[in-house]
């Protein structure tokens, strides 16, 4: 993503480029990191064994997505942008249109929230809500970020991403694998600079902060966009150094296999940790190791590229926007205990969102994202 300063206009045809070969692995690994934040949500992790602490650290899935939203991105789209062949108003088209068919209708189908975050607000902050969450700008508000739909507070982080992408994709990045691993280096450090400054001043006064602290600067750091973004630039260069390394290098498996192991020793001790630190930056290296694992050809990625996981791994973002208030709804409504099928809970709920995430896959957002296009883009225009 060399210059020039902006994305370079060019004809409409030149945008719909072949795809790049896909990375099935990776796609894997997001029903593993989807399910994983399911439980985290509903389930008591020591029901889980030896896996219970990765359950019970289930909310660094949110910054893996994060990461990898980058990582994804740069791999699809970095190579149309130096030849030129990427418009700004192409790529928001596309992104617009994988992105709002679902959020849309996750905000419909929880539209009875609504009655609960009455109470829970100044009428001011529930018109804002109410306002900023169907144009994705919730993020920016830090007592509105879980407003209506709790997890949906991600997807206005992601949108200011796509709204930074065609430009940061076409600035200057260092051509040296040692340089990229400088820049690397550089973005870890700059994502640790928030939590570290949260922890010296403690703005918020909880002597003991956890996922638990309801503190305006705890959610102001855990859900704001802004802070955020080294994350997201850390996978952008992660991209870019995935390039320089041949997919059946030993090198990624034994990055991956390493790094796979010291993010369970971490989640081990995840209690002990500082809370703060678990967001984004303290893990930024090992999920890169996993990365670059699963985006080459070896093993462990041919486990995470089995077709049962592809197939969740595709739903992955139904998922994860529909788990948290569909759940409340099928147990608000005790649909379960009403159909006898209580007895099987919590998996046969587990099994229902997987279901509702496989067919709004092909009913909401498959259908919606062609209307879009067909709205936005001239004739014949299409991307990834």
């Amino acid at each position: 993503m060399p210059p020039p300063a902006g994305p370079v206009l060019v004809p409409p045809a030149a945008v719909a480029a072949p795809r790049r070969s896909q990375l099935p692995a990776l796609t894997g690994i997001r029903c593993f990191a989807a399910l994983n934040l399911v439980f985290f949500h509903f389930s008591d992790p020591h029901a889980f064994g030896p896996f219970s602490p990765i359950v019970n650290g289930g909310y660094v899935s949110v910054s893996f997505f994060l990461l990898l939203s980058g990582f994804i991105l740069t791999y699809n789209y970095a190579e149309r942008a130096e030849r030129g062949a990427l418009t700004a108003r192409s790529f928001w088209s596309v992104r617009f249109s994988r992105l709002y068919p679902v959020y849309a209708f996750s905000l419909l189908l929880s539209a009875g929230m609504l009655v609960q975050e009455l109470p829970a607000h100044t009428r001011l902050d529930f018109g804002l809500g109410v306002i900023l969450t169907p144009l994705l700008l919730q993020g920016w508000h830090p007592l509105l970020t879980t407003f209506w739909n709790t997890p949906a507070w991600t997807m206005s982080t992601e949108a200011f991403f796509y709204l930074l992408f065609p430009w940061l994709v076409t600035r200057r990045r260092p051509r040296q694998a040692r340089s990229m691993l400088l820049l690397l280096f550089s973005l870890w450090l700059c994502g640790l600079v928030l939590p570290l400054l949260y922890m010296h001043f403690n703005p918020d006064g909880d002597v003991h902060p956890d996922r638990y602290s309801v503190g305006i600067w705890m959610r102001a750091l855990k859900f704001m966009p802004i802070q955020h973004l080294p994350s997201f630039l850390f996978g952008m260069a992660l991209g870019f150094l995935n390039e320089r390394i041949p997919p059946e290098s030993r090198k990624r498996l034994a990055a991956g296999i390493l790094c796979f192991m010291a993010l369970y020793l971490v989640l081990c001790f995840g209690d002990r940790m500082p809370y703060v630190m678990m967001h984004d930056g303290l893990l930024m290296p090992l999920f890169a190791g996993v990365i670059l694992c699963l985006a080459g050809r070896n093993m462990v990625a041919r486990f995470f590229g089995l077709l049962p996981f592809i197939a969740i791994g595709e739903a992955s973002y139904c998922l994860y926007l529909l788990h948290f208030n569909l759940w409340t709804l099928m147990h608000d409504s005790h649909f379960l205990e009403k159909s006898g099928l209580i007895v099987f809970d919590p998996w046969i709920s587990y099994l229902l969102l997987i279901v509702a995430a496989l067919l709004t896959k092909r009913l909401i957002e498959r259908p919606g994202r062609s209307w879009i296009i067909r709205q936005l883009q001239p004739s014949g225009v299409r991307g990834t």
